[in-house]
Order: C-alpha cells, then sequence, then structure tokens
C-alpha cells in the first residue's frame, strides 16, 4: 500500500511538472508568435505615422522653392502674394501653419494670423545655419494643440540661406485615425514626453523624472507620471506589468522602433493574457489527460491485481477439480454406458411405439369397417336383389319383343352396379394405408365418400342428414384417406351419441375460407369433459355398449395435427355436441 502510494505520489508530481514545461513552452512559443505579429503591427503603425508627417515635410520642401516666397525673403516679392500662396497649401493639406521666417528670425509672411520674431527658436538652427531640414515637437501653451514642426531653409539665387519656411501639422488630426486600434501605441520624443498614442490616458505622461530642458519646450503643459511598471525578461523579450487603468493590459509585451526622421521613438504594448489564457488551457489538458490516463493505469492495475488474485484461485481449484475429476472419471464412464444402452432401449421402443401407433390406426378404421358392415352389406344387398329382378324382367320384355322396355332395365342395372363400384373403392381406399404425403384434398369429395360409407347405417339408426354440398370445391392441405378416417370418426361418434334419443339430426357444413373450417354436429348427449375428449383411451359410451377402445378421437386428433390443423369439440347451447376441424388452405385457392 506504501509502496502505490508513493508511486502515486512520483507520477503527480512529474505529471505537474510535465505540465508546467508544457505551459512554459506553450507560453514562450505563443510570446514569439505574438512580438512578432506586434512587431509587425507597431511598424505599420509607425509607418502610418511617418507617411502621413513625411507630407508635410515635403511640402517645406517645396514650399521652399516656390518663387514668391523666395523673392520675399529676398527683399524683393509682394508679402500678399506670399501669404496667398501659403493660405491656399494650408487649405488644401489641412496643415496647422506655415510661415515663411527670414535669415534673422523674423516672420515675413504666414497662413494665419501669426506675426513675430522667432530668432532663437531651436528649430530654425538647422535650416539657417547648416541648410538642413529641422524638425520639432512642441505643445503650443495657449491652445494645448500638439504639433510638429519642419523647417525647411531657403536658398538664394546665389547660393546662401536667405529664410525658411516652416510647416506645422497637428498631430491629433493624424492620430484620430488610428486611436480605436486594440494594441496599445504610444510615441515619444527625445524627452521621454508620450507626444501621440491611440491611449488617451497615455498622453503628455513621462518616465522617470523630467530631464533638463522640458519646461523650454512643453510651457506650461501639466506631465503626468507614467504608470508603475514592473519589467521583466522572459525569452528575450521585455514584458511589463503595470496598472494604468481598464484600457491598458496589466501584462503587456513591450515592443519599441526609432523613428529617427520624426525625431521620435514608437512603442507598442500587446497584450499577453490570451497567450497565458492559451498556455494555461494547454497545461490543463495535459493534466486532465495525464490524471485520466493514470487513473485508467490504477483501474487496469487494480483489475490485473483482481484477475491475478483470482487466476491464482481457480488454479487451485482446478487443481481440486481436477483430483475430483480423476475420481469420477470411472463412475461417469460406467453411467455413460448405461446410458447408451438405455438411449439404445428407449430407440428400440420408441420405433415399436411408432408402429404400434400406425396399427392402431388401421386398427380403428377396420373397426370402424367392422361396425359398418352390417349397412354395407344391406347397400350391397339391395343393388344386388334388384339387378337379379331387372335382368329378370330384361329377358321377359325381349322374349316379348319389346327392346325399349329392357333397354330400360338394362340402363337400371347399369346404374346399380355404378353404385356399387362407388361403394367398394370408397370401402376399399378407407381401408388402405396411406403414406404421409400433405397436398390438396377437395372436402366435399371427402365427405362425399364417407356419407356413401355411412348411408346405411344412418337409415338403419334413423338419423336425419343435413348436408348442403357446396357449389365449388373447398380445398385445403390434408391427405384424403387420412381425412376421410377423421370424417368417419366424427360421424360415427355423432351416430352413437343419439342412439335411444329424438330427434337424431347429423348437420355437417364446409366453410371455405383461411381457415378452412368443417363442422360435424349432433344432438346427441354432448361431451361430459370436453378437455379430455381427445385423451387416449377416454371414452363417454358405457362399458360393453361399444366395441371402441376410446381411441377415435385422439387418432383423429394426431392426425390433424399432422396436417398443421386444429380439431376442437363443444357441447351445443341446444343440446348435442359440435366438433369443429381447420385446416389451413391450399395456396392456390388462398391466393383468390
Amino acid at each position: 500500500m506504501v509502496t502505490r502510494f508513493r508511486a502515486t505520489l512520483l507520477y503527480l508530481v512529474a505529471l505537474v511538472s510535465f505540465a508546467a514545461g508544457v505551459w512554459w513552452f506553450a507560453f514562450t512559443s505563443d510570446l514569439r508568435g505574438l512580438a512578432a505579429r506586434g512587431e509587425a503591427d507597431l511598424s505599420l503603425a509607425s509607418g502610418r505615422l511617418v507617411g502621413q508627417l513625411q507630407q508635410f515635410r515635403e511640402l517645406s520642401v517645396l514650399l521652399a522653392d516656390h518663387p514668391a516666397l523666395t523673392e520675399l525673403l529676398a527683399g524683393q516679392g509682394n508679402v500678399q502674394a506670399a501669404e496667398r500662396v501659403l493660405l491656399r497649401a494650408a487649405d488644401k493639406t489641412g496643415t496647422l501653419e506655415i510661415l515663411a521666417v527670414s535669415r534673422t528670425g523674423l516672420v515675413m509672411a504666414a497662413s494665419g494670423p501669426h506675426r513675430g520674431d522667432l530668432g532663437g527658436a531651436p528649430y530654425l538652427r538647422r535650416p539657417l545655419e547648416d541648410g538642413a531640414l529641422g524638425t520639432y515637437n512642441a505643445v503650443n501653451p495657449e491652445t494645448g494643440i500638439r504639433s510638429v514642426t519642419f523647417a525647411a531653409p531657403v536658398f538664394s539665387p546665389a547660393g546662401p540661406v536667405i529664410g525658411a519656411v516652416l510647416v506645422r501639422a497637428r498631430i491629433g488630426a493624424i492620430e484620430a485615425e488610428w486611436r480605436g486600434d486594440a494594441m496599445t501605441v504610444a510615441f515619444t520624443d527625445d524627452f521621454g514626453v508620450v507626444l501621440s498614442s491611440n491611449r488617451l490616458e497615455l498622453l503628455f505622461r513621462v518616465r522617470g523624472e523630467p530631464t533638463p530642458g522640458i519646461e523650454a519646450r512643453y510651457r506650461g503643459v501639466d506631465f503626468l507620471p507614467f504608470p508603475d511598471v514592473q519589467s521583466f525578461y522572459v525569452a528575450g523579450l521585455e514584458l511589463w506589468r503595470l496598472d494604468a487603468g481598464r484600457y491598458l493590459p496589466r501584462l503587456a509585451l513591450h515592443l519599441t522602433q526609432p523613428l529617427p526622421v520624426i525625431e521620435m521613438t514608437g512603442e507598442a504594448l500587446v497584450d499577453v493574457a490570451p497567450s497565458l489564457r492559451l498556455a494555461a488551457w494547454q497545461a490543463l489538458v495535459v493534466l486532465a489527460l495525464g490524471l485520466v490516463a493514470g487513473a485508467l493505469f490504477l483501474i487496469l492495475a487494480d483489475r490485473r491485481r483482481a484477475l491475478a488474485e483470482r487466476l491464482a484461485m481457480e488454479a487451485e481449484a482446478n487443481v481440486v477439480l481436477e483430483k475430483r475429476v480423476k475420481e469420477r472419471t470411472g463412475e461417469l464412464s460406467a453411467t455413460n454406458a448405461a446410458l447408451r444402452r438405455e438411449v439404445e432401449e428407449r430407440r428400440t421402443a420408441e420405433a415399436a411405439l411408432k408402429k404400434a401407433q400406425a396399427d392402431l390406426v388401421q386398427a380403428g378404421k377396420l373397426s370402424a369397417l367392422g361396425q359398418m358392415s352390417a349397412g354395407i352389406s344391406h347397400e350391397l344387398n339391395q343393388p344386388l336383389m334388384a339387378i337379379s329382378s331387372f335382368a329378370e324382367n330384361g329377358a321377359a320384355f325381349l322374349e316379348r319383343e319389346r327392346p325399349e322396355k329392357a333397354a330400360e332395365n338394362l340402363g337400371k342395372i347399369s346404374e346399380l352396379a355404378g353404385r356399387m363400384g362407388r361403394i367398394i373403392r370408397n370401402l376399399r381406399a378407407f381401408a388402405r394405408q396411406e403414406v404421409g404425403e400433405v397436398r390438396p384434398v377437395d372436402l366435399g369429395n371427402v365427405v362425399e365418400a364417407v356419407l356413401e360409407l355411412s348411408e346405411g347405417r344412418m337409415k338403419r339408426e334413423g338419423v336425419e342428414l343435413e348436408w348442403a354440398p357446396p357449389p365449388q370445391p373447398v380445398v385445403a392441405m390434408g391427405g384424403e384417406v387420412r381425412l376421410q378416417q377423421v370424417v368417419m370418426n366424427l360421424i360415427s361418434n355423432a351416430i352413437d351419441a343419439m342412439e335411444g334419443r329424438s330427434p337424431k339430426r347429423l348437420t355437417i357444413g364446409l366453410e371455405p375460407g383461411t381457415p378452412v373450417r368443417l363442422r360435424v354436429a349432433d344432438t346427441g348427449c354432448g361431451i361430459d369433459a370436453p378437455d379430455r375428449i381427445f385423451d387416449p383411451f377416454y371414452s363417454t359410451k358405457e362399458v360393453g355398449h361399444s366395441e371402441g377402445m376410446g381411441l377415435g378421437l385422439s387418432i383423429s386428433y394426431g392426425i390433424v395435427k399432422s396436417f398443421g390443423g386444429v380439431i376442437r369439440g363443444a357441447n351445443r347451447t341446444g343440446g348435442g355436441a359440435e366438433f369443429t376441424v381447420e385446416l389451413s388452405p391450399c395456396e392456390q385457392e388462398a391466393a383468390a
């Protein structure tokens, strides 16, 4: 248990260390990408500012060569003409102010009301003394307008400098275009004063103590200290931690870019909070995956240990089981031999039972034939006596030379012979054993054949028959001889049940459909136990009253079941019993 706790603790320490490494790698990698994107954005913002100020610088150079200004500064021109030139240029370019200054610093012409002496101004030193361009950033103490002044020297035709053209551009009008950018951008001058920024809260802020000369340039300006900055380096990149309001990032990447053209330095503060969140999410994902993997490993280890214990227990149980198996092998061998003998005996008994069942079915049919023999003998004797009588009459008619009467008697003899032939054929068909093939059978013909065999008995017993042969064949799936046996059993049982009763009425009906139904109803004594009528050797007849063995309905039940049909028996409401046989219709009939 202690070993497992130590392993778990070491795994957690390693996982936390790995997650920290993932956080550091993700943060530094994203920080480098952030620095590259920030430098590109800072270059774009710086280039935009320099480009916008560059046009004012170029304007000063172009105006320095204008003839109206050159003549004015040379002492030969017209002030009104020069001021018209300056005013038109200021209006077209949006310049704050344009001045034409003499060699001594006196304002000779201006685009506005400005007049006076600018002698000693720092931005005039380079153009008047060195003949070079001068740049100067300042704030008007009266209006508070931040401006950049470009000074270009004006040369006389002979060559010496005779004055300068000053072009002042308003910084606020330029930075209004990029004030809403997401990245914080600021431009500071040589004194560290934030002269331009897309965040108003950074304007006129100074980092550190004000340097000498800053008051001379920014007279009347209230400088604000720069927010406290904690500077540190990560992967060679400078990061600032500061608290300067809701619109400045608390932790930012500090980027700088010198702008010597306008004598400023571009600075950018790129928020690194998204990089921190991304690195934290990646570390959390790694930590979560590690915890899940560790949990799965622990679960698998527990299951493996439990499996090993169970296998050990099973191995011990197998040893005991093998011992018991060896002990029981002899007993099972003897039992197996006895079972084989018993199976063989059962197979022999089953074959004998099947043969006995077949013999029993045949015996049932022969028993029915025995019961019908008296009626059949009567049915055959009557036609024979009639044939004998018609033959004698035919001979007498031939002697009297009355051939038409003789032919009539011969026709009657032929009809009686045909009737006897049908009775004998039905009797022979009923007595033979039929193979177990199932095929379409016309139930109307089956009933007619059984009625011909039973006609004598019904006449002798005084049974009234209600039977209407269907106009169309009613075909079902079965065996003709076996169905005859079923119908014979039902009719014989009905006649037996009506013995000693009145009226004696036997009703037979055929109903086509799905399934096909054959109904046999009587007006007899009914059924005492409907749920037992198909049991073997069950009979409602009195002992010694009939030669039946109680197998007729049981045999009929088995025959109908072998055809996939159903046979039912029930008492009728008005007295008597009704048996219903349901069989599957022929496929052609069902399709029709």
